[in-house]
């Protein structure tokens, strides 16, 4: 039968799919519509399979929180090239999976993939995202997501260069207001900008702390200018270096980066936000996703690889 281009139209709105996977899907199934999307879907995850070798490096990280302030999410979907992250129909399917991530009761991401899609329940997220990867035409991967609920204050949140860093900062708080809430955000820069590995120092174990002392007394005794120093010295020199360390890796012992004498701490400039609002305030963690991070990246010539597409 004759495929007409009102059928490819609607298949095509249905499904995103391209105009002539449409029409190929329609001809395979003479024109059966339900049966052209099954063979679109089937189409996709294979697709999707072909391209999972690729290395996913680009995306971006989104976050969104609840009306009431006092749930949120971050998430990452990673696609391989920095094109594609800046799409228009990328960072819709993103702004979607950040969606159904708030909703999900699934604990982590297997559970989250294998649970049905929000916008297409006769699809599991994983089928969904294998259909985005057809349509797009590149390797894509919802690599992670975190939820963060807080009942006695609210979560702030802070998207960093369009996506390329997501953070979520959990304030317990009995007042909320808008300098308190700017405070959060002020904070949730800070996480952007400094990478804490830590909110405060008790996060740290004491394996960790011994550890870092081995590694420091190991750099002391090879240099015989230091070794030769008293033991109570090079105690002294060894807690300093420890104490220097924690101000780089813990959130709130970091110099606040908007601090105006440049030695103020990030727990000061709460502590001073809580005084001059008369409020109770608690940094208790935060949760910070930088795109690609830990991903090995495949470096490219771009000169060479359009080079090699044009047979040069």
């Amino acid at each position: 039968m004759a495929i007409t281009a009102a059928q490819v139209k609607k298949l095509r709105e249905m499904t995103g799919a391209g105009m002539m996977d449409c029409k190929k899907a329609l001809t395979q199934t003479d024109g059966d519509m339900d049966k052209a999307v099954e063979f679109l879907r089937e189409k996709g995850l294979a697709t999707a399979q072909k391209k999972a070798s690729r290395i996913a490096a680009e995306g971006l990280c989104k976050t969104m929180v609840a009306e009431d302030g006092k749930s949120a999410v971050v998430v990452e979907v990673n696609a391989e090239t920095d094109f594609v992250a800046k799409n228009e129909k990328f960072q819709t399917y993103v702004a979607q999976v950040t969606e159904a991530a708030m909703e999900t009761e699934a604990a982590d991401i297997e559970a989250f993939l294998a649970s049905p899609w929000k916008f297409d329940t006769t699809k599991t997220v994983k089928e969904a995202l294998a259909a985005q990867i057809a349509v797009i035409g590149e390797n894509m991967n919802i690599r992670r997501f975190t939820k963060v609920a807080e009942e006695n204050g609210f979560i702030a949140s802070y998207v960093h260069m369009g996506g390329k860093i997501g953070v979520l900062v959990d304030v317990e708080t009995d007042v909320v207001n808008d300098a308190i809430r700017e405070m959060a955000k002020n904070v949730a820069m800070q996480c952007a900008a400094l990478r804490p590995q830590y909110t405060n120092r008790s996060e740290i174990s004491e394996e960790f702390i011994a550890h870092e002392k081995e590694i420091l007394l190991a750099q002391i005794m090879n240099d015989p200018k230091e070794s030769s120093k008293p033991q109570k010295v090079i105690d002294g020199m060894i807690n300093g270096r420890i104490n220097k360390e924690m101000k780089e890796i813990c959130l709130l012992d970091q110099v606040y980066v908007k601090a105006e004498d440049g030695k103020q701490s990030v727990a000061k400039y709460v502590e001073q936000v809580a005084k001059a609002n008369g409020a109770k305030i608690t940094v208790k963690g935060f949760v910070r996703f930088e795109t690609g991070e830990g991903i090995e990246k495949k470096e490219e010539n771009f000169a060479e690889e359009v080079a090699k597409q044009m047979g040069m």
